[in-house]
């Protein structure tokens, strides 16, 4: 029988040539990383991001493990001697791998049960006989053929017939299909509470029921939380009658002598059989589902938050809030180096806000100091209102933002923050990773375990492959999308670049230190294992400015170097005037508006279009940081408390959450407020993601403020958003 033609079905579901799938398919088999196709071989897929990539990778390695999957089950029926052309036929043509588990199911070898039971005390024919009920004869008067040791009594006997028709029943894979499908379309999900719940939390799921078509992803994902605390009870209600009456319509024979007892045995195999494993594949399809839309906003919002533009020029002094122990005090300069550290203590126990002020006073005129970093910990909003209170007095033209300071610790623990400053205490390690989160958000968080900065929701519940997988994927997105500085990345930064693994990074960062700041992008070659292929698919992303090469400094892959210099010949420009913005922007769009010469230099360079419009691109505009389209981080001059909030008040805030039944804004005081998905704007809005993203700048109306519980209602109804 005929191979399945994988390109074909991609190209059908996916909407794309197959041409297109071909091509695609053979350059993820060569190996190249979704970064370098999406970037530098645009004409085979014809134009296809990295986001379409991993989406036609994740559908290939399905369709993939499908194939395999049926030619090992063809495999195990037919050691049976049980394949039938028909069968093979069916399982061939499945679409799905549950669909292949189902065909298989009544060849799968399984741990005694009574069915089996029942086989080894001969009981198969009786069995058969009901299963047929076209004898009139009762079963109890066939039974005693059958009866041994093993059967003493034809009751016996027709109780195990029953065993194997009930199994029967259940491994039939139509039947399965079927009772599935109408399960997943009118069954509910019912929760109950299970044991007394001080604090609450899960209040609103003690008496719940909802439709299992219906439920969202964070009510499974909370359910299954309290489920596993023992503090909820969860089930999913059908309607057994409704499922029996499916069965009888397939195996029932109405007028049978036998009919009663085949209604007993059809009741018996839904309810002890068929219904329990249903009802755990209802669970685990709402929990994966559940968990890919929980791991595709956690991917989202992390995005958004990795790609916040970094803030160039700020001189920091970085507080990392604390009690007893005080507030950890880090001065940058622009670039990031330490230039001094100490502590303070303007909190609690000691609140010496006069030697507090003085040291800051002292860091500030000492290094110029013009922002101030806060972490959001413990004790942050103590010491919010002592900078506050210091700017205020001091007069100095100094503003002041907070950043959430998740994943901190982590980093300031971890073996490379030991590596990187082995000198240094750990908190004064985490006040520094604070205030470079400001200066270059993605340089920084590329150190700590991604799925420690908390910008999703029950990340510690979710498949954490699947997770790890997502984040990785989404992070080398946000690297190789902004480019890095192969003179400055450290090798945390260098391992997500396509085609460095962390070896090779580090290795990388040890030939820099050994040999000095690399000139050409050649020279990556001596470092050890960079070898070529290696070269191919990162050469594009490192970037090196000032060095032998102009185009070096570039995203122009060096594949196209002679191609980008006929270019910029064709233009009356040369390699020394990259950089002159106004020249190449007036000679570039010049190009561009002559369709018939672009396509005479596609001819003339060997180039296709897409590789052509993103040489012009570079040579437009080289190196350009796609950050610079992000909002501008929101910064302060003083402080708001609850107290200062009435219900009517506008605000500007900052997205720091997105989560499926809202997202959580930073309004500049201790607690973010929360706007619910119905009040994000002034329409349906189908998920929060496709309104507001992590690090945005929103401007929202209180609704209403908790001060005993320390909630804050936000809507963004009716208000105007900056542009």
């Amino acid at each position: 029988m005929a191979v399945i033609d994988i390109a074909r079905i991609l190209a059908e579901e996916l909407g794309i040539s197959k041409e297109q799938a071909d091509q695609t398919i053979r350059l993820l088999d060569e190996g190249n990383t979704i970064p370098f196709i999406a970037r530098y071989r645009k004409e085979m897929t014809r134009g296809m991001d990295d986001t379409a990539l991993r989406a036609f990778e994740e559908r290939l390695t399905y369709l993939r493990g499908l194939e395999e999957r049926k030619e090992e089950v063809l495999r195990l029926i037919e050691e049976q001697e049980k394949l039938t052309p028909a069968l093979e036929s069916q399982i061939r043509e499945a679409t799905v791998l549950q669909r292949v588990e189902d065909l298989y199911k009544p060849f799968k070898k399984k741990r005694q049960t009574r069915a089996s039971k029942a086989r080894a005390r001969g009981l198969e024919p009786l069995a058969n006989a009901l299963l047929d009920q076209r004898d009139q004869t009762p079963l109890i008067k066939r039974a005693p053929k059958f009866l041994n040791e093993e059967v003493p009594t034809a009751e016996d006997a027709v109780a195990g017939a029953c065993d194997i028709v009930a199994e029967i029943v259940a491994d039939d894979p139509e039947m399965t299909d079927r009772i599935r499908t109408r399960t997943e379309k009118t069954a509910q999900v019912a929760v109950t509470a299970a044991e007394e719940d001080e604090q609450g939390t899960y209040d609103n799921y003690k008496d719940f029921v909802q439709a299992l078509s219906k439920i969202p992803g964070h009510r499974v994902l909370a359910i299954n939380r309290g489920e596993k605390e023992k503090k909820l009870k969860v089930s999913v209600q059908v309607d057994e009658a409704m499922m029996e009456e499916i069965l009888a319509r397939r195996f029932l024979r109405k007028g049978s002598v036998n009919a009663p007892l085949m209604e007993e045995t059809l009741a018996d195999s839904y309810k002890r059989l068929i219904a329990p494993s249903i009802e755990r594949e209802m669970r685990n399809m709402l929990t994966e589902k559940a968990q890919e839309e929980a791991i595709k906003v956690f991917g989202r919002n992390t995005m958004s938050l990795l790609m916040v533009p970094p803030v160039r020029g700020a001189r920091i002094v970085s507080i990392d809030p604390g009690y007893r122990t005080g507030c950890k005090v880090a001065v940058l300069d622009e670039t990031g180096k330490l230039l001094d550290h100490t502590t303070i203590f303007p909190t609690k126990p000691r609140e010496d806000i006069a030697g507090a002020s003085k040291v800051l006073e002292s860091l500030c005129a000492k290094y110029a100091i013009n922002t101030i970093v806060i972490g959001n910990g413990t004790g942050g909003r103590e010491t919010e209102e002592f900078v506050a209170g210091y700017i205020r007095k001091s007069g100095r033209d100094i503003r002041y933002t907070i950043v959430n300071e998740a994943g901190a610790s982590v980093y300031s623990a971890s073996k490379l923050a030991a590596e990187e400053y082995p000198d240094l205490d750990v908190t004064t390690r985490g006040a520094m990773s604070l205030g470079r989160r400001l200066q270059d958000p993605l340089a920084e968080l590329v150190k700590i375990p991604i799925k420690s900065i908390g910008v999703g929701q029950y990340q510690h519940d979710m498949d954490q492959k699947k997770l790890e997988k997502e984040l990785h994927d989404v992070v080398e997105a946000c690297v190789n999308n902004v480019g890095v500085d192969l003179n400055t990345a450290s090798a945390s930064l260098l391992k997500y670049v396509a085609g460095i693994n962390e070896a090779v990074a580090k290795n990388i960062v040890a030939y820099r230190e050994e040999n000095g700041r690399f000139t050409s992008r050649r020279q990556l070659m001596k470092v050890p294992k960079l070898g070529a292929r290696a070269y191919e698919q990162c050469a594009g992303f490192l970037r090196i400015s000032g060095g032998t090469e102009v185009l070096d400094a570039t995203g122009i892959h060096p594949e196209s170097y002679e191609a980008a210099k006929k270019v910029l010949s064709s233009i009356g420009l040369g390699p020394a005037d990259i950089g002159n913005t106004g020249r190449c922007r007036e000679a570039v769009h010049a190009l561009r508006r002559d369709k018939g010469a672009m396509k005479r230099l596609e001819a003339q360079t060997g180039v296709g279009g897409f590789t052509l419009n993103d040489i012009l691109t570079e040579i437009e505009k080289p190196g350009r940081d796609p950050r610079e389209d992000a909002p501008e981080v929101v910064f302060r001059r003083d402080v708001t408390t609850m107290d200062d909030m009435q219900p009517g008040m506008e605000l500007t805030g900052t997205v720091r959450n997105v989560v499926d039944f809202g997202a959580f804004v930073d309004v500049g005081v201790k607690t973010d407020g929360l706007v619910h998905i119905s009040q994000l704007a002034d329409r349906f809005v189908k998920h929060p993601l496709d309104v507001v993203s992590v690090g945005d700048t929103v401007r929202v109306r209180i609704l209403e403020v908790d001060h005993k519980k320390g909630r804050i209602s936000l809507t963004m109804k009716g208000v105007t958003q900056p542009k």
